[in-house]
């Protein structure tokens, strides 16, 4: 494990008073990122479906980030994300694609739908604490 990366690229945001909504329908993927997400002290809530999506995130008291996979049950990422977009309360939350889907085409599909941000799957684990601390940091992230 590389423990220079948090002394390059220091957090700009106590981790401790973050919140992030995980929207993955796998719960391997989710227990993988919420336990990632847990190492670096930030709350994780999570939802299975782009469906309902706005509503849920209304309920949550703090909301700093949104991890969605594209490809879900019921309403898909692209779907949610333009709902996300239209809500007054959620509209500036930055919100990263996190796909199995990761190719170039795929990746500026997500950029042109509105995306901040894109990571591929499978997630790299020593990587991506980086990326979330870079995202948090306002530093876009676009990698497959």
């Amino acid at each position: 494990m590389d423990r220079a990366s948090p002394e390059r690229n220091p957090p700009k945001v106590n981790l401790q008073d973050i919140t992030v909504l995980v929207v993955e329908d796998n719960v391997s993927n989710f227990v993988l990122i919420a336990r990632l997400l847990g190492y670096l002290g930030i709350h994780c809530e999570w939802k299975t479906s782009g469906y309902e999506v706005v509503e849920y995130a209304d309920l949550l008291p703090k909301l700093d980030l949104i991890l969605m996979d594209i490809r879900l049950p019921y309403e898909d990422g692209y779907a949610a994300l333009k709902k996300i977009r239209s809500s007054p309360k959620l509209a500036s939350i930055p919100v990263i694609a996190i796909t199995a889907e990761a190719s170039m085409e795929q990746m500026q599909k997500a950029h042109a739908a509105g995306f901040d941000g894109f990571i591929g799957k499978p997630i790299n684990p020593d990587r991506f604490p980086e990326q979330i601390q870079e995202i948090l940091n306002g530093e876009p992230v676009w990698e497959l």
